[in-house]
């Protein structure tokens, strides 16, 4: 069975931005194997299984029963009890300060190149959203090693709503340009950002607005010869600008979830702009 590295936060995923995927991608036949930043279990957000939450910019309840199913299905599923631990699997780049820098930055490139020998096993990789990203994967340099290996690769990086984020950082560390310059990509629109209730799993800490406009974030780093699409007001928003297969939230989960199959069975190479 064909493989996908599917990564989660420690601090809360939305549910269905995994089970939407995840099952078409199964079905397709591909397996997921999933990595944390710090080797914890994975937690889905409470409202992500909650037919009653009310999304407030949407207006809306935005969880529907068939997703609720789904997203309770996997919460107690072996599949995420032990999950890789990214802090001990993929090194840390040095502080310039260490001692004995220059031996350090060359374990580190040693180890980085080994670890992306293990990464050729993946077919793809799926970053998936939620509040949680925020807090331990969009400005986790490791997280970014992964994207960039995939990256190096040319092999599918699929991410939604905020583990598009993780796109924005994820820089060569000698060059520091955005990988996704010139190209079209989605993500959380203005529109649908919360005033206040921006909360993580494992913390009362109620951050009242995301920290960042993601959507200023993707439009500073395309360029002038890319685009962001946030297609505010239609239902869904996904792009495909190969490598890059993005969505905007939990709505586009499962047409998100077809066409990461048609990149990685059919090679759509360009989709939804």
């Amino acid at each position: 069975m064909k493989k996908i590295l599917a990564v989660l936060s420690n601090h809360g995923y939305w549910g269905v931005e995994l089970t939407g995927p995840m099952v078409k991608l199964e079905k397709a036949g591909y397996e997921l194997v999933f990595v944390t930043p710090k080797g914890e279990r994975p937690i889905a957000l409470p409202p992500s299984y909650d037919t009653n939450y009310y999304d407030p910019p949407l207006g809306v309840k935005v969880t529907t029963p068939f997703d609720a199913e789904q997203v309770k299905g996997i919460m107690d599923s072996p599949k995420l009890d032990k999950p890789i631990n990214l802090s001990e699997w993929m090194p840390e780049r040095p502080y310039f300060s260490a001692p004995d820098f220059l031996r350090a930055w060359e374990k580190y490139f040693a180890t980085l190149k080994v670890r992306r020998e293990e990464l050729a096993q993946y077919e793809g990789i799926l970053l998936v959203g939620g509040s949680g990203p925020i807090l331990d994967m969009v400005n986790n340099q490791r997280v970014h090693d992964l994207i960039l290996a995939f990256h190096a690769m040319d092999r599918p990086i699929a991410a939604i709503c905020y583990g598009v984020a993780c796109l924005v950082f994820a820089r060569d560390f000698n060059e520091r340009q955005p990988i996704i310059c010139g190209k079209h990509v989605t993500g959380h629109c203005i529109e649908y950002d919360y005033h206040d209730g921006t909360g993580f799993v494992g913390t009362d800490l109620n951050m009242g607005p995301p920290p960042y406009v993601l959507e200023y974030l993707l439009r500073d780093a395309v360029g002038k010869h890319g685009q962001f699409h946030g297609n505010f007001g239609k239902p869904t928003s996904v792009v495909v600008d190969y490598p890059f297969i993005t969505a905007r939230s939990l709505q586009c989960s499962h047409e998100f979830g077809d066409k990461f199959v048609e990149v990685l069975t059919k090679g759509l190479k360009r989709y939804g702009w």
